[in-house]
């Protein structure tokens, strides 16, 4: 990148509301956020994603009302995650010094990692409780979570953060908190790749009735390795940097992830269909 380089017209990020309302009232003020939105709408469509695989017979649930409930323990397992996540890895010492904005997720700060983390603990203590196989839940969520990527990015786009690095390319945006310089749309491309084409190779396995557990294991595997991709064109975190190899703290993580995911899919192929417990009847129609 030329340290000089200044480019003429430069394409300036679009000024945003972060809240699609806001009411002043006596006491406080509240609000609902476009950030907080897209969270909402991708738990609304995982919904019917899960229904959908339900009643096709795919989740094995014993009524359904193990749909919502289902949805209820990702959506804490997936936020409580997130957030402990990037607290604890991402930015200790400004949440130590902080500790009131803790709760304050409609300013950001969520860690896919984190949720990723939030909602496995999640979905092993759901499936324990239907009595269900792991990845008979696993591989249903796994449908869900690209298309919650698409609209959790577009929602960090909304709000400018997570931009990326310095760039030439003629889409490169002026960012408000990214300084003079354009940079890559990077939320952008993370909302298209882990978004978008994740959830076409998923869904593609679906269709081709893909061995319990594939889903699964892709969904590490491709996310892992998408976004190791994109981190290249990503700003690392100011706090944190580069790390080992120059990598940055996204990418660790991530190739951690794509490792998780072949011994997953090893998993998945090693035992026999029988070694998973047969689900009870469901009343799914």
């Amino acid at each position: 990148m030329n340290k000089d380089f200044m480019p003429p017209a430069l394409l300036t990020f679009p000024q945003f509301d972060p809240f699609i309302f806001r009411l002043n009232l006596s006491f406080a003020k509240i609000g609902l956020s476009w950030y907080a939105f897209m969270y909402l709408v991708g738990f609304v469509i995982g919904y019917f994603v899960i229904r959908y695989r339900y009643r096709s017979g795919a989740l094995r649930l014993p009524n359904a009302e193990g749909v919502s409930l289902l949805v209820t323990y990702c959506f804490y397992g997936l936020i409580l995650g997130a957030r402990i996540f990037y607290i604890i890895f991402y930015n200790p010492v400004f949440y130590f010094h902080h500790a009131w904005e803790i709760p304050a997720i409609w300013h950001g700060g969520m860690s896919f990692h984190g949720g990723l983390l939030g909602t496995i603990f999640a979905m092993w203590m759901f499936s324990r409780r239907m009595k269900i196989p792991m990845f008979m839940v696993s591989d249903t969520i796994g449908l869900c979570a690209p298309i919650g990527l698409f609209f959790g990015r577009i929602g960090n786009f909304i709000n400018g953060e997570l931009w990326g690095r310095v760039a030439e390319v003629p889409w490169a945006m002026v960012f408000p908190s990214g300084g003079p310089l354009p940079r890559h749309p990077s939320q952008l491309y993370e909302a298209l790749l882990e978004g978008l084409v994740l959830s076409l190779v998923l869904w593609s396995l679906n269709w081709m009735k893909a061995r319990p557990g594939v889903i699964s294991a892709m969904l590490l595997i491709g996310y892992g390795a998408l976004r190791f991709i994109v981190e290249f064109f990503r700003e690392p975190d100011a706090q944190l940097g580069f790390l080992f190899l120059h990598l940055t703290m996204g990418q660790l993580l991530c190739a951690t992830m794509v490792v998780m995911g072949f011994v997953v899919l090893a998993f998945a192929y090693r035992w026999p269909k029988s070694f998973f417990p047969k689900p009870p009847p469901s009343d799914a129609r």
